[in-house]
């Protein structure tokens, strides 16, 4: 016969209270329920693990073999906490992969919110583009990606918000005089600097100002560096920009019609993890109640 972790459980208790009796109350069974249990244990071990029918002291194995099954006994009970606290969401692991947009300005809220609900949940957070996003779901190494990601084979999608386009320059740029009446052509005789999220607008009057782009940088906090120095200006997305850039305006456009929208992409909800299912139901819950993006960046 094997041991089984039963077998170390009662042993365990009985020697940690001297008696059957109050072993079996602690256990939540029968003192002859205990008894039989020891008695296999020593039958499999081939020698007493007690002095005296009392239980009340140990042998010199019993001692031995005690300390080892107190470890195990305990062991087992972690693993069981562990395992359990899992499945309530209070133990795990989520990795996201966002846009640098998403990371700096719609994201914080949302992880102090998790992480208040979630302390012990371990995050991994990494910023790129949405095609790296896309591939990093694709090959099973994020859980949860938001960006303007497409649909993809398998997962679920869920459109979060969507913010118009604009141009983004320094507050005391000449662009940012009569920002009120800003149109596509206003921005001919200035230099643009393109960025990936340029692709999305599909305006034809933008078309020859993308083309005429002889600088592209894909990293937003590059990107706006440049900017700042007044090497050019960019186009992006409303909430590219946070109020924290002070020396930065965005622009709105008259006549622009191209929107961003940025989601949300998980695996199909059979398949996510509790941790996952946590995150993408709090993201849920705080768009419901208009909490998931921060305040509107204000024109100047």
């Amino acid at each position: 016969m094997a041991i089984k972790l039963e077998m170390l459980r009662c042993f365990t208790a009985v020697a940690q209270r001297g008696s059957l009796a109050d072993a079996a109350e602690a256990l939540g069974r029968t003192p002859s329920a205990v008894s039989m249990m020891l008695k296999q244990f020593e039958e499999h071990v081939g020698a007493p693990l007690f002095e005296t029918a009392r239980k009340s002291r140990l042998t010199p194995l019993g001692r031995l073999i005690y300390d080892e099954a107190r470890r195990e006994v305990s062991h087992f009970a972690k693993t069981v906490s562990v395992i359990e606290g899992m499945a309530r969401s209070e133990f795990g692991y989520l990795r996201l992969a966002v846009t640098p947009s998403v990371a700096s300005v719609v994201l914080p809220p949302v992880v102090q919110a998790f992480v208040a609900a979630h302390p012990q949940i371990q995050i991994d957070i990494r910023d790129m583009d949405s095609g790296a996003i896309a591939d990093e779901l694709s090959r099973d190494r994020a859980d949860v990606g938001i960006g303007s990601l497409p649909e993809i084979d398998g997962m679920t999608r869920r459109a979060l918000f969507s913010d118009a386009f604009g141009v983004v320059c320094r507050a005391d740029a000449p662009l940012a005089r009569d920002w009120d009446s800003l149109t596509w052509s206003d921005m001919a005789d200035h230099r643009l600097i393109s960025n990936g999220m340029c692709e999305m607008i599909t305006d034809p009057d933008f078309q020859p100002i993308l083309a005429g782009s002889r600088m592209r940088v894909p990293n937003l906090t590059s990107l706006l560096s440049l900017v700042r120095e007044g090497v050019g200006i960019t186009v992006l997305p409303r909430m590219a920009l946070s109020q924290a850039q002070s020396d930065l305006v965005f622009l709105p456009l008259t006549d622009v019609t191209a929107r961003r929208t940025v989601h949300m992409v998980t695996a199909r909800p059979a398949h996510l993890a509790p941790a996952v299912q946590a995150f993408t139901a709090l993201v849920a819950q705080m768009q419901g109640a208009a909490q998931l993006a921060v305040e509107p960046v204000q024109d100047c």
